[in-house]
């Protein structure tokens, strides 16, 4: 029903920037929240930022003050600017879009993008 793309992933020093994007397709329900999650090897998969239609942002303690989360109706699409990166945030990042019908809920994710930050 919803295709999730996103891209920007890469190697980069510490202290370095990426912009990650993601981008929507299909049947998009409205309101929605979008947002990016990342998977540390061996750990849980945790939040990075979410932001809702009316673009209400919340972000995970790890990254606020560093990341900043935005989204582009029109277009269907999600960016991640992150800054200072250090070597723990390293993951794969995945680019999530949550809604709900009534009762019913709808989750989907991106295929994921890697994020190394090394020198």
């Amino acid at each position: 029903q919803v295709h999730l793309v996103g891209s920007g992933g890469g190697l980069v020093q510490p202290g370095g920037s990426l912009k990650l994007s993601c981008a929507a397709s299909g049947t998009i329900l409205q309101p929605n929240t979008m947002g990016w999650y990342r998977l540390h090897p061996g750990e849980q998969r945790e939040l990075v930022a979410t932001i809702t239609s009316d673009g209400s942002t919340n972000y995970g303690d790890p990254v606020k003050g560093r990341f900043t989360i935005s989204r582009d109706g029109a277009k269907n699409a999600v960016y991640l600017q992150m800054n200072s990166l250090q070597p723990d945030d390293t993951a794969v990042y995945y680019c999530n879009l949550y809604a709900t019908r009534g009762y019913a809920s709808e989750n989907y994710w991106g295929q994921g993008t890697q994020v190394t930050v090394s020198s």
